[in-house]
C-alpha cells in the first residue's frame, strides 16, 4: 500500500525526528478511524519502505513512502534521524487496563491458585484485593510513586506508550486520593502517556455492606474527587466499578457509574467476569466507553455492545492465570464489537508486556495477529477516549512509535517473550525513551 499524508502547514519548520527507510511502516489505519471492527481488523494499513516525520511539537507531520518523504523534507531540518533500514515501525502499544499502584507482595497467592483455589476462595481467605488494600493504605506516597514509576518504565520498555492506570486499593477517601495523586505525579514526571481511572468501587471494604460502600462513594468520595478535578489539582479520566456477585450489584454499579458520568468521567468498568451479571447490557445502556473482562458475557450483552460501540477490553492474562473461560473474542469480533486488549497488570496477574498479551490473545482467544495488533493500538486507544491522538501513525497524532529489529511486524507477537530483543527503540512524542541496544549493553 502506498500512502503519503503530510501536514503542509509545517513544510518549512524544523523537525524533531525523521525515521527513514523502514522495511515496513504499520500505520494501522489512515482515514481518521476512531476504531476498527470486522474486516478493518484484518486489513491493517502497512507501507513498504516508508518513513515517518515527527515535528518539534511531538506530533506526526508526515508518513509515507521513503522516496516521497525524501523529496519533500531536507534531512538538515531534523534534530535527529534514525535509519530504519531492515526494521519495522509500529505505533506505540496501548494498555487499556492496569492496576499499577499498590504495595504488598502476593506471590504466595500464586501457589494457592496452582493448588486449585479460585479467585473468590483467595478473596474469602483474606487475600486478594483486601490484602493489597491493607498494605497500600499503610504505604507512603513516595513508596507508591517509586514502585509505580518502576512498573511504568518496565511497560515502556516492552513497547507501551499509553497506559490506563487505576486506583482501587484504598476503598476509602484518603487512600483513593493518595493513589490518584501518585498517578498524577507519574503523569507529570514520566514520558509515558497515562489515562487515570478512579476505581473506589473495586471491592466492598471490610465491615461495610454494599449499600454502605455505595453511599460512601456517592456522598463522600465522588464529591471530594469532583472538587479536586475542578480545582485543577487532579486529572481523572474514567470511572470504574467491579460489577460482580458478592461485590457491587447492578443497582449499585448503575448509581456509581451514572454519578461519575455526570461529573464528566468516561465509564470504563469491570463486568461479566466471574458470573453473567448483564453488565454488558448495563454498560451499553449507560453509554459506557468500555467494559473489561467479559469472560461470562451473554449473546445479548455482545449484541448490545456492538450496537452501542462500547469497547470490550479483553484480558487474556487474567483468564490464563485464573484458569477462567477465555473471553469470547471471536463472537465479539464477528458481531462487530470494538475489541481492545489490556494486560490487567496487578498483584493477581503480574504481566507488563503487551506483546505477551497479544500472543495469548492469538493462541487462547483465537484472534489473528492483525486483530491483536489493532486491539492493542487503535481500539485500546478508543477504549480510553484517546483514539484521536493515539493508536495509529497518522498526521497530527502523537509521535509515539516502536522500531523493531525485524523485517516483518508479526514477529512482535510470534516471538513469545522476545520483545526486549526485538524492540530497538521506543519513541514518545518524537523523543527516544528506550534504546534497547544501549539498555542491554549490546
Amino acid at each position: 500500500m502506498s500512502v503519503c499524508a503530510l501536514d503542509e502547514s509545517n513544510m518549512s519548520s524544523n523537525y524533531k525526528l525523521l525515521v527513514k527507510n523502514a522495511k515496513q511502516v504499520v500505520l494501522i489505519c489512515n482515514n481518521g478511524e476512531k476504531y476498527l471492527t470486522k474486516h478493518g481488523m484484518q486489513n491493517l494499513c502497512v507501507i513498504e519502505n516508508g518513513s515517518v516525520v515527527i515535528g518539534s511539537d511531538g506530533l506526526i507531520k508526515a508518513v509515507g513512502p521513503a522516496e516521497t518523504i525524501r523529496s519533500q523534507f531536507a534531512e538538515s531540518s531534523f534534530e535527529k534521524m534514525i535509519d530504519a533500514a531492515g526494521m519495522c515501525v509500529l505505533p506505540g502499544l496501548v494498555d487499556a487496563h492496569t492496576h499499577p499502584v499498590w504495595a504488598g507482595d502476593r506471590v504466595h497467592e500464586f501457589s494457592m491458585k496452582l493448588a486449585g483455589a479460585s479467585y473468590m476462595d483467595v478473596h474469602r481467605a483474606g487475600g486478594g484485593i483486601h490484602f493489597t488494600v491493607e498494605h497500600t493504605r499503610a504505604a507512603g506516597s513516595l513508596e507508591l510513586l517509586a514502585s509505580l514509576s518502576s512498573r511504568l518504565v518496565r511497560m515502556q520498555r516492552a513497547g507501551t506508550t499509553l497506559v490506563e492506570c487505576k486506583s482501587g486499593y484504598g476503598l476509602e477517601l484518603h487512600t483513593e486520593l493518595k493513589m490518584l495523586e501518585v498517578i498524577e505525579e507519574a503523569r507529570r514526571s514520566l514520558p509515558i502517556n497515562i489515562s487515570s481511572t478512579y476505581c473506589g468501587a473495586h471491592a466492598v471494604p471490610k465491615g461495610k455492606t454494599v449499600a454502605e460502600a455505595t453511599d460512601d462513594i456517592l456522598q463522600v468520595q465522588l464529591p471530594r474527587l469532583k472538587e479536586k478535578i475542578s480545582s485543577g489539582s487532579l486529572r481523572v479520566d474514567n470511572i470504574d466499578v467491579f460489577c460482580e456477585r458478592g461485590v457491587f450489584d447492578l443497582g449499585s454499579t448503575r448509581s456509581i457509574l451514572q454519578a461519575g458520568k455526570d461529573m464528566g468521567l468516561n465509564i470504563n468498568f469491570h463486568g461479566d467476569e466471574l458470573h453473567p451479571m448483564n453488565s454488558a447490557q448495563l454498560g451499553a445502556e449507560l453509554g459506557a466507553l468500555a467494559i473489561s473482562h467479559l469472560e461470562e458475557v451473554t449473546d445479548e450483552g455482545i449484541a448490545a455492545m456492538a450496537t452501542s460501540k462500547t469497547a470490550a477490553v479483553l484480558l487474556p492474562t487474567t483468564a490464563y492465570i485464573l484458569r477462567l473461560p477465555q473471553p469470547r473474542a471471536r463472537d465479539m469480533l464477528d458481531a462487530g464489537v470494538v475489541v481492545a486488549l489490556g494486560s490487567d497488570f496487578n498483584p493477581n496477574a503480574y504481566c507488563c508486556s503487551m506483546p505477551i498479551v497479544m500472543h495469548l490473545a492469538c493462541v487462547n482467544m483465537k484472534m489473528s495477529m492483525p486483530e491483536a495488533l489493532g486491539a492493542a493500538t487503535i481500539n485500546a486507544a478508543y477504549a480510553l477516549g484517546c483514539s484521536h491522538t493515539h493508536g495509529s501513525l497518522e498526521v497530527n497524532k502523537h509521535g509515539d512509535l516502536l522500531l523493531l529489529n525485524t523485517t516483518r511486524w508479526e514477529h512482535l507477537i510470534y516471538q513469545l517473550g522476545g520483545h526486549q530483543e526485538l524492540i530497538r527503540y521506543v519513541v514518545i512524542k518524537g523523543s527516544v525513551v528506550v534504546d534497547n541496544d544501549k539498555t542491554l549493553g549490546l
